[in-house]
């Protein structure tokens, strides 16, 4: 046991986060912390890690050595390699200097001289994600490790995670990472703290019995509250002879029903109808001044209902292409036009312009006052109360909204612009997972075009219908989501292989005596390894797996798959050079 916590509570602005929650971390934990935003996630991380004042009983053996990742890290160096030499420097048995400029690769920040100071938000929390890497701990407390990170490198963390011994406690919304890491999972819903054993997929299925053991409870608890309330009602004469008990019982049934009754988001607005000209664009081009093209030679007509994923490696230029969209840049070379009814929403990664001092009221209502759904004219007030934010909240300043409430008051602010054409970079971060799933459903009734940049593969997959891939300075169209256009992604390298000059000069040959007999038990080897593959994975999606189970059974799959890769590669060269003999 590393840490054991009893009857913990936190209040923030008369708002009660938890409240006597109790749990446990254990050694080589793999533990994420789930809920809606602004209910406490990255508080209670706080409170693990002593730096937030909880009020409660937290058991840490002195020995226990806690590194902490917040969202938003600090530095002391001047420079990537200096702060990481620092950050060495404390450990018992120091790493050498290659070994942290590999990690530094590896999480896309290969300039090991680059300036902090100049550094993008982005780059900031590769770097303090780094230095949590080569720092020997006993508990991991990451609060949203992938966000900024790019496909390939969440799927390195991901390995890396997985092989640490340490106990790793993260606040994530990525849902395929959650399932594939984590053996636990925390719920923090209306103050209560759940706690499931297994992964993202064994948390879903205990919710769904949960809610439906709170659904059957409800309706008994309906039927006690409408006898009482009529019981209460009945006269106002008689109330002081009424039994107190019983009062004090209606007050309690009252209280219950308010987590029943709370809002659940209304994800909706308003837009404008789009022409059957888009945007269309023809051999397209950009580079920032001094550098060569981050893509090239690029044409598309966009459809009216297209649903399109961008993904690509971190400074490919994914970014840049939705502000030429938005008419932000100008392409280097090419032409772009839009229709004359394109009315683009644009969900940046951060409103970084924002006037944290504002008021939520006034932030909304400098883009509308008003709008009009269907035949309905809702107020900014009114859509603020259907993004959860209550009354009370209206007249709040900004800074006093948790980072995924105010990502969620920026999107409405850009719904509210009534748009036809939606662009989103990185929308999943910061957005709860009940945020993101609702999203999602709005976005498959969106009346115009989506295209959204995203690290997410759960959401791409669950939104894009092609996907845009950048590689090597050119920008391919795939059809599918991320896991679809990452299967063709890795097809094509086959196949310009497969054309090479070398591989016709082998057709002319005959297959020798050993070939035909390897070409002879191929087919039986590839269904066998491919049954072997289906079991692996029927093993890993079994609910309270170990770590260790999890971890022998997922290197087992990544061993068969890549044998399964090289026969198949192996069957076709053989294949073909029997049918040109």
């Amino acid at each position: 046991m590393l840490l054991s916590a009893q009857n913990v509570s936190k209040t923030i602005n008369d708002k009660v986060l938890f409240q006597k929650i109790q749990f446990s971390i254990k050694e080589k934990d793999k533990i994420a912390i789930v809920g809606v935003n602004g209910c406490g996630k990255s508080t209670l991380l706080k409170s693990i890690a002593s730096l937030d004042e909880s009020v409660g009983d937290f058991i840490v053996p002195s020995n226990i050595r806690i590194h902490y990742l917040p969202q938003t890290p600090t530095f002391s160096q001047e420079t990537a390699l200096e702060e990481m030499q620092f950050e060495n420097q404390k450990n018992a048995v120091p790493l050498d200097e290659y070994a942290l400029k590999s990690i530094l690769s590896k999480l896309g920040l290969q300039d090991y001289d680059l300036a902090i100071s100049s550094m993008s938000g982005g780059q900031r929390k590769r770097l303090a994600l780094a230095m949590a890497l080569v720092s020997p701990c006993d508990l991991l407390l990451l609060d949203e490790p992938t966000n900024h990170l790019d496909e390939q490198t969440i799927g390195w963390l991901e390995n890396q995670l997985i092989k640490m011994n340490c106990a790793v406690v993260m606040v994530s919304h990525d849902r395929y990472f959650l399932d594939r890491i984590c053996n636990t999972i925390f719920e923090l819903d209306h103050g209560s703290l759940y706690v499931i054993e297994g992964n993202y997929q064994a948390y879903l299925e205990a919710k769904q019995t949960r809610q439906m053991i709170e659904a059957k409870q409800n309706a008994a608890l309906n039927n006690l509250y409408r006898k009482d309330l009529e019981w209460v009602r009945a006269g106002v004469q008689a109330r002081s002879t009424k039994s107190k008990s019983r009062l004090d019982r209606f007050e309690e049934l009252r209280k219950k029903r308010k987590k029943e009754q709370e809002a659940r988001l209304q994800l909706e607005s308003a837009s404008t109808r789009l022409g059957k000209k888009t945007i269309e664009w023809e051999d397209l081009a950009f580079h920032y001044s001094g550098q060569k093209d981050l893509f090239s030679h690029f044409s598309y007509r966009l459809l009216s209902n297209d649903r399109i994923g961008i993904v690509g490696l971190n400074g490919c230029g994914k970014s840049t292409l939705l502000k030429i969209f938005d008419h932000e840049l100008a392409p280097t070379s090419g032409t772009i036009e839009w229709g004359e009814t394109v009315r683009i929403g644009f969900f940046r990664q951060g409103d970084q312009e924002v006037d944290l001092n504002m008021r939520v009221i006034d932030y909304l209502e400098e883009t509308a006052k008003v709008v009009s759904l269907g035949k309905d004219t809702i107020t900014a007030s009114q859509m603020l109360e259907r993004f959860l934010f209550p009354k009370e909240m209206h007249y709040v300043p900004i800074s006093r909204l948790s980072g995924g409430e105010r990502r969620r008051l920026y999107l409405l602010r850009v719904l509210m612009q009534a748009p036809n054409v939606l662009l989103l970079d990185e929308p999943t971060n910061d957005l709860d997972l009940v945020t993101l799933e609702i999203l999602e459903d709005y976005l498959d009734t969106f009346p115009g075009i989506v295209i959204a940049v995203s690290h997410d593969r759960y959401f791409l997959d669950r939104i894009a219908e092609h996907t845009f891939l950048f590689e090597k300075g050119a920008i391919l169209d795939l059809v599918g989501g991320y896991s679809e256009a990452l299967i063709r992604m890795k097809e094509r390298p086959k196949k310009e292989k497969e054309t090479k000059p070398v591989y016709k000069k082998e057709r002319k040959a005959r297959l020798t005596y050993m070939e035909k007999k390897e070409l002879s038990v191929l087919p039986e080897l590839l269904d066998s390894l491919e049954k072997e593959i289906e079991s692996l994975n029927a093993q890993m999606s079994e609910p309270n797996l170990s770590y260790e189970i999890l971890s022998s059974l997922t290197a087992q799959r990544d061993e068969k798959e890549a044998l399964l890769e090289e026969k198949s590669e192996r069957w076709m060269v053989l294949e073909e050079k029997r049918e040109n003999e």
